[in-house]
């Protein structure tokens, strides 16, 4: 945006739907459209009631409370209860530290669990695991709610707060409680560096580029612009674009990217702030740097696709006519800008709303496909505990997990009650012995990992939305 702030410090103008990362080296995630400026905050006087009020309030505090207070504790505290006040779960004050936190998160400095998160309630809600980290390698999927970590509650806790339980040096494990469809279970992860790279591809059915970009970070408009000519030096005749479960990222590259697709002039979205002023960004060679790409395109999105994906695949679907498939996405549509105190602490805050080519605010809807497609239903099938042990006799709704997955597999053909019997056994010392585990019949930690393993590989293979893509392409 080009609204000018006081004093301005520069920095890259950003969508983010912050990668979490629960990071080590500092991870803060929100799942927010955002577009960050910097500002200076003028901490000059005002005479204003509301302001003398809280100076009283202040005052009464430093000189009568029984002992002795910090005043930056109280200071702090004041700022967080106003911001808090705004219901926003995108607006916070962050300390110098959580502050740090999160500009390592910006620039890319990943390592962590991998997941992208959001406040949800008293807990905090998982927006999208990324690919290739141990949050999306465990299984975690989006709309889980963590409720503790390493087994202390977080409930009433901020994202920011919540994420610092969750750090730790690369190789250390984390315990998070996981609640999905009312119910817990946990799931144990081991910290890691979290991917770089954003964009993969391969050539599918002999003509088709298949671009998966994972999320949308410094350098992701440069990886999809390589990824799209060397596809193009292969044969390609079309493009599927993959944009499912990445939870967004940084504007300028938004931007970018969208310009490739778009005839210059086009719109890829529209900023609107207070006053109901909007700007528009257009297609152009000031993103694109005039290369673009005229072949034909679909894009597959899920409710895990957020914040700048949701930005990438409104604007080529209602710029560019290309179809939407998958099933709808998140829907985050505001805007915020991190202001900086001269204490180095910062306050992230709403300011605008950031609408689609055609002006819809789709916060809280997200964007309609085309083409309605998902994975198989045993894709969402909650994860299970691999600390416990199963055997006959037992029953429980893991157990029924258990019997689903080997069913999606083909090996239990009753129907999942959740009571380890005679066929359930039948069916895990078969699935054991097919493949070379030991054929005792009672479920352990690496019977269950094998399964869950060998679940993910066969939901690959019936990627429905991504066959629909095919099709249509083709």
């Amino acid at each position: 945006m080009d609204k000018k702030q006081p004093k301005t410090v520069k920095r890259t103008t950003l969508i983010w739907s912050i990668i979490i990362a629960l990071l080590v080296g500092g991870g803060i995630a929100y799942g927010v459209a955002y577009v960050q400026t910097r500002a200076v905050i003028s901490q000059a006087e005002t005479t204003t009631a509301s302001m003398q009020k809280i100076q009283a309030v202040y005052e009464t505090i430093e000189n009568n409370y029984y002992k002795p207070v910090s005043s930056k504790k109280v200071t702090n505290g004041a700022i967080k209860g106003m911001i808090s006040s705004l219901d926003d779960p995108f607006s916070e004050y962050m300390n110098e530290t959580e502050a740090t936190s999160l500009n390592n998160q910006i620039s890319s400095s990943f390592s962590g669990i991998g997941a992208e998160v959001q406040k949800s309630g008293q807990y905090i809600k998982i927006i999208s695991p990324i690919k290739g980290t141990p949050a999306k390698k465990a299984g975690l999927q989006p709309e889980d709610i963590i409720t503790a970590v390493n087994g202390k509650s977080i409930a009433g806790k901020s994202v920011t707060e919540a994420v610092k339980l969750m750090r730790g040096k690369i190789g250390t494990k984390v315990t998070l409680t996981v609640k999905r469809n009312e119910k817990s279970f946990t799931q144990t992860l081991t910290r890691a560096k979290i991917p770089v790279n954003t964009v993969n591809s391969r050539v599918i059915n002999k003509k088709i580029g298949y671009i998966q970009i994972t999320s949308v970070s410094e350098h992701t408009a440069s990886e999809l612009k390589t990824a799209l000519k060397r596809l193009d030096k292969k044969g390609v005749k079309s493009y599927v674009l993959d944009v499912r479960d990445n939870p967004g990222g940084l504007m300028d590259q938004a931007l970018k990217m969208s310009s490739m697709f778009l005839k210059n002039g086009k719109t890829i979205m529209r900023v609107q702030a207070k006053t109901g002023q909007q700007q528009v960004y257009k297609a152009g060679k000031k993103y694109d740097g005039g290369y673009k790409v005229t072949k034909p395109v679909a894009v597959l999105m899920n409710g895990g696709s957020a914040s700048a994906a949701e930005i990438f695949a409104g604007a080529l679907h209602q710029s560019a006519d290309a179809p939407l498939i998958g099933t709808q996405s998140y829907g985050k549509g505001t805007v915020q800008t991190v202001s900086d105190f001269k204490d180095k602490s910062e306050m992230k805050i709403t300011i605008a709303k950031w609408l689609t080519p055609n002006g819809s605010w789709i916060n809280k809807k997200g964007l309609t496909p085309t083409y309605k497609a998902d994975y198989p239903k045993y894709a969402y099938l909650q994860l299970m505990n691999t600390k416990k042990t199963y055997k006959l006799g037992d029953v429980s709704s893991q157990i029924k997990t258990l019997q689903k997955e080997l069913k999606a597999l083909g090996y239990f053909e009753d129907k999942a009650n959740g009571y380890f019997g005679k066929t359930t056994q039948t069916a895990v010392k078969s699935y054991q012995q097919k493949n070379k585990l030991e054929a005792t019949g009672t479920t352990n930690a690496k019977t269950i990992i094998s399964v869950e393993t060998k679940l993910q590989a066969q939901i690959a293979k019936n990627d429905e939305a991504l066959k629909k893509a095919e099709s249509i392409l083709k």
